[in-house]
């Protein structure tokens, strides 16, 4: 079956458009990139960390960039900022901060009963939305937001608000390998437009995942790691001091097999010297990437033995995390190299983004 590299399906051109875009929590700018490659243009963005501010002005230099916390900009400032009035920007954009919403926040009791102050910028994303009325809106956050539980009320919130203020909305939960990333990366999309019912586009690629048992055989099969990354493994001069994995656990990652975790040192599977016991850590524990399959999501702020690690038995590159995410080879990151992780970490694939958004045009 014809597989392509990520890099040959995104449309790779930013073009200048005359519709403007507003983006909040802009992070290192996968949603923006992404949009543009849809025919939008990023005329202001927002966000709290200065590092990823820096990574916006790099790449985005026509864009206006505030910095700070949303819940101290009036939306007429945001609107000032980009050269805007109420009514006249084509698109927001945005993910709201999701760790309110993540399944790690299931361990703790404020977040499982809603009281998390962090929550409350999802309010804030809607109170721009109500005050800038762009003709459009997309928004995404980690999937968990769209589960039945302490969330509900949450998402409900969301999406009937939303209609309230007049668009039609449209929502799903998307697997961007299905979209040709080469991660097997689950987020929820929320996509609106006052002028018609938005669809979500068609999957392009199929494959197994988690429960799937069957796959359309007639899309593109996943992108595997190796397509993504395979030619990066060699370069001498992409090395980072600490990429090697060492102290209590590291020497443990040479023997797991490539696309297995701590799992592989437990008695249930038959090791001879267990030194695990079955599902006593989280499952991203040594984990290390299958070059024949997608990566498993990229975490944005891993521990010391949390993977995905190279199939080299090494951490990640930073040049490597942006290929896995669908960023440009020469997109920009500013900062430190931990810093550089969190930003593309929290990235939408801006792959992704542009095919959300094309279709998300058609509607708007």
């Amino acid at each position: 079956m014809m597989r392509r590299r990520p890099s040959d399906e995104a449309g790779g051109e930013r073009s200048v458009s005359d519709l403007p875009a507003i983006s909040l929590f802009s992070g290192a700018g996968g949603l923006d990139l992404g949009v543009e490659r849809a025919g939008y243009r990023i005329t202001v963005s927002l966000d709290h960390d200065r590092d990823s501010c820096e990574t916006v002005r790099a790449n985005f230099p026509s864009a206006a960039v505030l910095q700070g916390d949303i819940r101290r900009f009036k939306t007429e400032e945001i609107l000032a900022a980009g050269d805007l009035a109420p009514g006249e920007a084509a698109l927001l954009v945005g993910g709201p901060p999701c760790t309110p919403f993540s399944k790690s926040g299931y361990w703790l009791e404020y977040k499982r009963a809603g009281r998390d102050p962090e929550a409350s910028l999802l309010d804030h994303y809607l109170r721009v939305l109500d005050e800038a009325r762009p003709r459009a809106f997309l928004l995404e956050n980690v999937y968990g937001l769209a589960y039945k539980n302490h969330n509900a009320p949450w998402f409900e919130k969301l999406l009937t608000t939303c209609r309230h203020l007049g668009y039609h909305v449209a929502e799903r939960v998307i697997l961007a390998a299905d979209y040709g990333v080469p991660q097997r990366r689950q987020r929820v999309f929320v996509m609106g437009s006052l002028e018609g019912t938005p669809e979500f586009p068609a999957a392009t690629h199929s494959g197994p995942h988690e429960t799937r048992t069957q796959w359309d055989e007639s899309l593109l099969r996943h992108v595997t790691t190796a397509e993504a990354i395979g030619d990066l493994a060699g370069r001498d001069d992409l090395a980072e001091p600490d990429e090697h994995v060492n102290g209590r656990y590291g020497h443990l990652l040479p023997e797991i097999p490539p696309g297995d975790n701590y799992l592989f040192y437990t008695e249930k599977r038959g090791h001879p010297a267990p030194l695990f016991t079955w599902r006593s850590r989280f499952w991203s524990f040594l984990l290390k990437l299958d070059p024949n399959q997608p990566s498993p999501t990229i975490q944005a702020q891993p521990g010391p033995y949390v993977g995905p690690f190279h199939w080299e038995n090494r951490r990640l590159r930073l040049a490597e995390i942006k290929r896995l995410q669908t960023f440009p080879d020469d997109y920009e990151i500013v900062g430190s190299r931990r810093s550089g992780q969190k930003q593309i970490g929290n990235a939408v694939p801006p792959l992704l983004a542009e095919q959300v958004a094309r279709s998300l045009r058609r509607a708007a």
